[in-house]
């Protein structure tokens, strides 16, 4: 989003008096890591999480499920950049997540889906998974939102709601691989988690010609146990698939990072198979909207509820200034830079495919002007607009 397109828009507001967003971003800069970069070993890739840490390093979080490129684990990396550009990648060490019995995840088993990570204020990690579907009870895994040490070591698991949970992937409750994709921490310390497309009983998920609603859910630090609820909904996707691709459009919310209380930035993820990716970062609040925690179906309540509300701040489709737009999955707070303004840094899964590669995109953040700052500027252009219409005003007097 750049800065000469963001000022008719705040103009615009300031003078109709609508509710937009009071800080705007610009591109700084991106870079990539190669797809079979490897580390300790090991494929480095899978980012679907990601989020900064007190000493200005990052964790990231890889959703290999095991059985696949190793065992299930997360990473410790400095991410080098300025107001120019991105300068560096650095992988500094590979830590495997850990079973309550203190053992790690297996490598030749799909057992857990990482997907996000979050440092905790208390300086642990929360993190979530999708679990793993499978029609053998056996095999099957539920997702959940855990709490680790640093090195990986099991502290404790949250009491996630019941309707999340795999049951016959046909009739009701969770979808295989649309699970808990979000993760975000509160500054009051509520951990917040988010499913990626709708339940089985809350109805369809996304496709060209019709939305789905998510449902964000509170989580108590203290308690660990599940609290409010609201609805997040999805809009249709935005592009078909190139004719006789493999697969059809997918769309989804993949991650949540927390403003206030209240208020998140939502990354909205679509993808079209031979067309490439549609990312939208956008702005979304509960305040007003329904706690929809002891409503068992959200199909076809949507007249009965009010949902959180969603403001686009930017959508960037198939290619941003001059940027491919990849499988975006990650977003965390960065550093801050040298003129005060805070920035975001966008992080991409590239799934081990060939044809992608880890991606990290920077964005300084800064603030819109007051509304009394706009409506002086405006009185200042209209003056302008005015004496350069004045009929039979000479332009070269003084």
């Amino acid at each position: 989003m750049k800065y000469r397109a963001l000022f008719p828009l705040a103009l615009a507001c300031s003078v109709f008096s609508c509710q937009a967003a009071d800080f705007q971003l610009r591109l700084i800069g991106s870079t990539a890591l190669p797809t079979g970069t490897k580390f300790q070993g090991v494929e480095f890739g899978g980012i679907s999480g990601l989020d900064r840490a007190a000493d200005g390093s990052y964790v990231a979080i890889s959703d290999d499920r095991g059985g696949e490129r190793g065992t299930p684990r997360f990473y410790q990396m400095n991410l080098d950049y300025d107001a120019t550009g991105f300068k560096a990648v650095t992988i500094n060490s590979q830590i495997y997540m850990k079973r309550p019995d203190g053992s790690a995840f297996p490598s030749n088993a799909r057992t857990v889906d990482p997907e996000s990570i979050r440092v905790a204020p208390n300086g642990n990690l929360y993190w979530s998974s999708e679990g793993n579907w499978n029609a053998d009870p056996k095999l099957r895994f539920q997702p959940f939102v855990r709490e680790m040490t640093s090195d990986g070591s099991f502290v404790r698991e949250f009491s996630t709601p019941a309707m999340f949970n795999y049951v016959d992937n046909a009739t009701t409750g969770g979808r295989s691989n649309k699970l808990f994709e979000a993760l975000t921490v509160a500054p009051n310390g509520t951990v917040w988690t988010a499913n990626e497309d709708a339940l089985i009983q809350d109805g369809k998920i996304t496709s060209l010609n019709n939305g789905s609603t998510v449902r964000v859910t509170a989580l108590n630090p203290l308690t660990g146990q599940s609290g409010a609820q609201y609805a997040y909904q999805l809009p249709p996707i935005p592009l078909d698939a190139a004719p006789g691709a493999p697969f059809g459009p997918d769309n989804g919310l993949p991650e949540l990072l927390a403003l206030s209380d209240t208020r998140f930035l939502a990354v909205e993820r679509a993808f079209a198979s031979g067309v490439g990716n549609t990312i939208r970062l956008v702005l979304t609040d509960t305040t007003g909207a329904t706690d929809v925690s002891g409503i068992a179906s959200l199909d076809g309540a949507s007249g009965a509820i009010s949902p959180m509300s969603r403001e686009v701040l930017l959508e960037m489709a198939i290619q941003y200034q001059g940027i491919t737009l990849d499988n975006v999955e990650a977003i965390s707070w960065g550093k801050t830079l040298d003129n005060g303004n805070r920035t975001l840094v966008l992080a991409v899964d590239n799934n081990f495919a060939a044809n992608q590669s880890t991606q990290f995109m920077a964005f300084e953040v800064s603030a819109v002007p007051e509304p009394q700052s706009w409506a002086l500027m405006l009185a200042g252009l209209l003056g302008v607009v005015a004496r350069r219409h004045v009929p039979g005003r000479n332009r070269g007097a003084v």
